[in-house]
């Protein structure tokens, strides 16, 4: 918990070493790439537009999941500390 509190531990950060990470990433990348290299100026625009969207509903939806796997993991600790 100390370790939590001095930010050494942040919740946010992942391994991103894993080899499906690294190739999946390098697919959306080179994907994004074809399809902007076909669009317009007003297109392109409009893209940015939704992947901005799509950015911030996932990073509602990370902290959403995080704060229910935080509660799952607390009830799961009261229930073992119920049996002791």
């Amino acid at each position: 918990m100390e370790e939590f509190w001095y930010g050494n531990i942040k919740p946010t950060e992942y391994d991103t070493s894993s080899k499906e990470y690294k190739k999946l990433l390098e697919l959306i990348c080179r994907n994004e790439d074809k399809l902007k290299a076909t669009m317009t100026d007003e297109q392109k625009a409009l893209f940015e537009k939704y992947t901005d969207c799509v950015r911030e509903y996932q990073t509602i939806t990370d902290c959403l999941i995080f704060q229910n796997g935080f509660r799952l993991g607390a009830r799961m600790m009261l229930e073992v500390m119920e049996d002791m």
